[in-house]
């Protein structure tokens, strides 16, 4: 266990926005975790778990223990007849992570290449890209307590997963942390390419069968093409959830804005694309402060440049009442604002 007091927060999240931890513990496995727990001081103490960064707005320094989650390794624990049972650490970056597992021969990531952070974060998020969420592929976790140090495993019902949502964000927030993730990649693999943007990059390559690795490079080509790189414009990735209205308010919608970009659900819901909302709004390109709207894609923001949390905040707020304004509809954000 390594403690660290007095750390700049700013390396650890990928907005790049100023915070300091008054105490700091590199988390690298689950003895380390119960030490934090039987420490006669930090182990009474409120906790902030920290993994890639890549989901939160810091807007303050940060006076709770933070644990820095670095459990690392990888390796296939299971080979079933209808899938690979794939583990990694909770430290693992998730990129490297999905890249390694096609290494491997073990497709069905693919579609979740390059999304930003680590691989305890993922089912915490339930991360999602081009028509695959996490919880599809997932079989189950361990966590530790942070009040009793138990080890315990928590399969998908329990994970209570919804859309980028997780019991990890409600009823479990603060109180477990996760240590290693366990992926079902299925067997036989099959192609998931029922996105709009894959469905173009195929018809041009005239490629008819896309195994997983052409997947992952166009996955990564559309990604890089229209998402900033965190190492050189701070942003969190997709900062709006996209929203979901019933038939009617999207008939309404439609009639007022003809090419709002919407998706319909089995469920009978219909999703819209909360860029496309902003956009329509007018905020791609705008700033408030030092915070901005990507030039890209209107459903990023961005750190200019020495942004503050609180400006990032603002932004945010003054898109959604805009977007309120001209729709109806309150935008919801992704990453946790602390």
């Amino acid at each position: 266990m390594q403690i660290e007091t007095g750390v700049s927060l700013r390396p650890y999240n990928t907005f790049a926005l100023p915070s300091l931890a008054r105490v700091m513990v590199r988390v690298a496995s689950e003895a380390d975790v119960r030490a934090v727990v039987d420490h006669p001081e930090l182990g009474r103490a409120p906790k902030f778990i920290l993994g890639g960064g890549s989901n939160i707005v810091l807007t303050r320094d940060i006076s709770a223990v933070v644990l820095k989650v670095e459990v690392a390794g990888r390796r296939l624990q299971e080979t079933r007849d209808d899938a690979f049972i794939v583990e990694a650490g909770a430290g693992e970056n998730w990129h490297d992570f999905v890249a390694w597992t096609l290494a491997q021969g073990w497709p069905g990531l693919e579609n979740l290449a390059l999304i930003p952070g680590t691989v305890g974060a993922a089912p915490v998020q339930n991360i999602g890209a081009y028509g695959v969420e996490l919880q599809e592929r997932f079989e189950s976790l361990d966590t530790v307590d942070l009040v009793t140090g138990r080890t315990v495993t928590l399969t998908r019902e329990m994970c209570r997963f919804g859309y980028r949502d997780s019991v990890f964000k409600n009823g479990l927030a603060g109180k477990s942390l996760i240590t290693r993730v366990r992926f079902r990649l299925p067997r036989p693999w099959r192609a998931v390419q029922g996105y709009l943007e894959l469905e173009r990059r195929q018809a041009q390559s005239g490629i008819q069968n896309p195994d997983a690795g052409q997947i992952f490079d166009w996955v990564c080509d559309i990604r890089r093409a229209k998402l900033p790189d965190p190492a050189q414009v701070g942003n969190a990735g997709s900062f709006f959830k996209n929203p979901f209205v019933s038939e009617a308010q999207c008939r309404d919608i439609i009639g007022r804005d003809p090419t709002v970009v919407h998706y319909p659900m089995p469920d009978g819901s219909i999703k819209l694309a909360a860029g496309w909302l902003i956009d329509a709004c007018g905020w791609k390109g705008k700033s408030v402060g030092r915070a901005g709207v990507y030039e890209k894609q209107a459903l990023v923001l961005v750190n200019r440049g020495g942004a503050s949390g609180a400006e990032v905040v603002t932004l945010a707020r003054a898109i959604q009442e805009s977007v309120y304004g001209r729709f109806g509809i309150r935008l919801e954000p992704e990453p946790v604002v602390v």
